[in-house]
């Protein structure tokens, strides 16, 4: 429910609206909202008038909303010319009819209205961003409007289901650089998002509001997403970025992702991403280029945790503490011996079970489940099926652990089969 004191009004009604001077003259009318960005986003910074000298731009704090319905200037406001350098976004122009992401439903929309708050007793106090209208409602406000008077108009638009989004929700998309950065626009929600929908949030997006999208995330969420992102599109998203920041991205990939993604590029364009790279995460990349990309150790990750075969349920634990990699999706423990030899496999719920004190190996699986790196995708995939796998360790002639394929690795293989 809201609040009493405060009154809604559509952006596209109130756009025209003659803006008063005390005694009732009309000084201009309402033609945009310029709107705050960073810290500030959201507050309406001043509105845009069309005045006989041009457009100008008034605080918002120097205006209030009559009860006619016409907006009124308080005493002594200021009219300044607008450059066109300020730093806010105008809600007519950078938002209406723009796509959008909207973080709750993790969607991209089209905006057809924004809803605005007059705040205070009697709407007097301030104006305020509220939502954005992507239904029915907020189109016919804009498809009719001017075909007949502006109460009428909001009355018939009442009839069609609203869909709005809280402004909060919203990530606006600036596809210029240079007005990116200066507007501040940050997408630090998206960081929140699981990378899968970011991925396909980024899929749904046309060619230059993906690439924008994508170089504001940082790298751990980038590598993420890319991961997650159709094999098509990774290149294009890499296209517009400078080899060190592809490395910079790149490292925080799963090795084996990583090296996939490499080997999708031109050979001179992945020597460049690996001259970047730090000497540790470039080598391991660079081992995993050497295998096929339809084999097991082509699909397999070089992130899992290992401990030696006389370890206890302890220091398992504080291997899984100290492990780099993704903790979700460690499954198992492994138990290695001289030369790091696959000597037995722990699923966690064994370990969460077990005294601090007791031997890793008595809580081995009897049987161990295991393929070689040169074992083709489509046998490493019947080996999951058989066993209802959730991992496999993927070892050397000398059945030396080398790599560990995941389910998730598996689903990807055969999503690209269909």
């Amino acid at each position: 429910m809201h609040d009493k004191h405060t009154i809604h009004s559509s952006l596209t009604l109130l756009l025209d609206t003659p803006i008063t001077d005390r005694t009732g003259q009309v000084q201009g009318r309402l033609k945009d909202v310029a709107v705050a960005t960073g810290t500030s986003a959201g507050n309406v910074a001043g509105l845009v008038l069309k005045t006989r000298e041009g457009r100008r731009l008034v605080a918002v704090k120097d205006v209030m909303q009559t009860p006619a319905g016409t907006i009124e200037l308080r005493e002594n406001a200021a009219l300044q010319p607008l450059r066109g350098d300020e730093n806010f976004l105008l809600l007519q122009q950078d938002v209406i009819d723009r796509q959008i992401i909207d973080v709750h439903g993790r969607k991209v929309v089209r905006v057809n209205d924004v809803d605005l708050q007059w705040v205070g007793p009697n709407g007097r106090e301030g104006l305020r961003v509220a939502e954005v209208a992507i239904g029915m409602r907020g189109a016919v406000r804009r498809l009719l409007k001017g075909t007949m008077p502006r109460q009428t108009l909001a009355n018939f638009a009442m009839h069609f289901r609203a869909s709005v989004i809280p402004w909060e929700f919203v990530d606006l998309i600036e596809v210029d650089p240079a007005r990116r950065v200066k507007l501040k626009i940050e997408h630090a929600r998206l960081a929140h998002m699981h990378p899968s929908d970011l991925a396909e949030i980024l899929e749904d997006l046309p060619p230059p509001e993906r690439e924008a999208v994508f170089v504001s995330l940082d790298e751990e969420v980038a590598a993420e997403a890319l991961e997650e992102v159709d094999p098509r599109l990774q290149k294009s998203l890499l296209e517009s970025l400078d080899s060190g920041r592809v490395a910079d991205i790149v490292e925080e990939m799963d090795p084996g992702a990583a090296a996939d993604l490499l080997a999708e590029l031109s050979e001179e364009r992945s020597e460049e991403i690996l001259e970047q790279m730090h000497p540790q995460e470039r080598q391991e990349v660079e081992e995993l280029l050497e295998f096929r990309e339809d084999s097991a150790a082509g699909r397999m990750t070089t992130y899992f945790v290992q401990v030696g075969s006389g370890a206890t349920v302890s220091d398992a634990v504080r291997a899984l503490r100290e492990f780099e990699g993704n903790r979700e999706s460690v499954t198992q423990v492994y138990l290695t011996g001289k030369n790091d030899v696959l000597e037995g496999v722990v699923p966690l719920s064994r370990l969460i079970l077990a005294l601090g004190e007791t031997r890793v190996s008595v809580l081995s699986e009897p049987r161990i489940h295991s393929c070689l790196a040169e074992a083709h995708q489509d046998e490493v995939a019947e080996l999951f099926d058989k066993y209802n796998l959730h991992a496999l360790p993927v070892v050397d002639s000398a059945n030396r652990l080398v790599g560990v394929v995941q389910a998730d690795h598996v689903i990807a293989f055969l999503r690209q089969k269909q």
